[in-house]
C-alpha cells in the first residue's frame, strides 16, 4: 500500500548539484554583466583626448606636491591627536557627577559635531580675531578648526567606548579599592582605546579627505599646491589625477595600520 501524501527527499548528490548549478549561474551573469559594464566604459571613454595628457608634468613638480602631502598628513595627525586627548577629558568629564557643568560641554560637543567644517574654518580664522584680538594664520586657523571639531566627534567615540567597558571591570577595580586616577588609566582607559580603534580610524580618514577644504585658506597643504601647480601648468586634470591617488594611497595606509593595531590589541578568548 502506498501512501501519496509523503514527500521523497531528493538525493543528498542532486540537491548538491542544484545548488552548484544555482551558484555557478550566478558567477556567469555577474561575469557577463562586468564584461559589458567594461565594453561600455571602453567605448564612452575619449581614448584621443586621453592620449593628449602629459603625466610628465609630475615629474617636475613632485616634490612640491610631495611637501604638500606631508604638511597635509601632518596638520590631519596633529589634529586629531589633540583632539583625541581633548574627547577622551569629555568623555570623563560627562561621565563624573558634575551637575549643570554638564551643560556647557554638551553644548560644545554639540556646536563643533552639528556644523560643517567649512563654517568653522571661516569663523575661525576671520571671526575670531574680531571677538579676541588675536589673529592666527592659515596654517593654526586651519589646525585650530581640524582640532575643535574633531574633539567633538572623538568625545561621542571615547564615551561610547567608555560605556562598552564591562561593568564587571569598574567593579572589580573599586572593589579593590583603586584611586580614581588608577581607575581611569590603568583599567578603563586602555579597554575603552582599544574599543575605539575602528571608529576612530574611520574619523581619521574623514578628516584626511575634509582637509583639503584647508586650500580654501591657502594653507599650504596638498590641494593648495595642486591649485597653484594647475594654474601654472594648464594641466588641472593630470594634477588631480596625481592628488587623488596620493589621498587613495595615504587612506589604504591608514586604513592598514588601523587593521593591524586592531588585530595587536585585541584580547585572546
Amino acid at each position: 500500500m502506498t501512501n501519496t501524501g509523503t514527500t521523497v527527499p531528493a538525493p543528498r548528490g542532486l540537491a548538491f548539484a542544484a545548488a552548484r548549478f544555482r551558484i555557478d549561474r550566478a558567477s556567469a551573469i555577474s561575469f557577463i554583466a562586468g564584461i559589458a559594464l567594461l565594453y561600455a566604459v571602453f567605448h564612452a571613454v575619449d581614448w584621443k583626448f586621453v592620449r593628449t595628457l602629459d603625466f610628465h608634468i609630475l615629474v617636475e613638480y613632485w616634490q612640491p606636491l610631495a611637501r604638500g602631502a606631508a604638511i597635509t598628513l601632518g596638520i590631519t595627525a596633529s589634529s586629531l591627536a589633540v583632539g583625541l586627548s581633548v574627547g577622551v577629558v569629555i568623555a570623563i568629564l560627562l561621565q563624573l557627577p558634575i551637575g549643570p557643568l554638564r551643560w556647557p560641554i554638551v553644548a560644545y560637543v554639540e556646536l563643533w559635531r552639528n556644523t560643517p567644517l567649512i563654517v568653522q574654518l571661516f569663523w575661525v580664522h576671520f571671526g575670531l580675531p574680531v571677538l579676541t584680538g588675536i589673529s592666527t594664520t592659515a596654517l593654526e586657523s586651519g589646525f585650530l578648526a581640524l582640532t575643535l571639531q574633531s574633539s567633538a566627534y572623538l568625545a561621542d567615540i571615547a564615551r561610547a567606548g567608555i560605556q562598552a567597558v564591562p561593568r564587571g571591570q569598574w567593579q572589580a577595580a573599586r572593589a579593590l579599592g583603586l584611586p580614581v586616577w588608577s581607575l581611569w588609566l590603568e583599567v578603563i582607559l586602555p579597554q575603552a582605546l582599544k574599543i575605539m580603534i575602528p571608529a576612530f580610524a574611520n574619523l581619521a580618514l574623514s578628516f584626511l579627505n575634509g582637509s583639503a577644504l584647508l586650500g580654501l585658506l591657502q594653507v599650504g597643504e596638498l590641494m593648495t599646491v595642486a591649485a597653484k601647480i594647475s594654474d601654472y601648468t594648464f594641466k588641472p586634470i593630470e594634477i588631480m589625477s596625481a592628488v587623488g591617488i596620493v589621498y587613495l594611497l595615504l587612506n589604504l595606509s591608514i586604513a592598514r595600520l588601523a587593521r593591524w593595531l586592531e588585530i595587536a590589541t585585541r584580547i585572546p578568548r
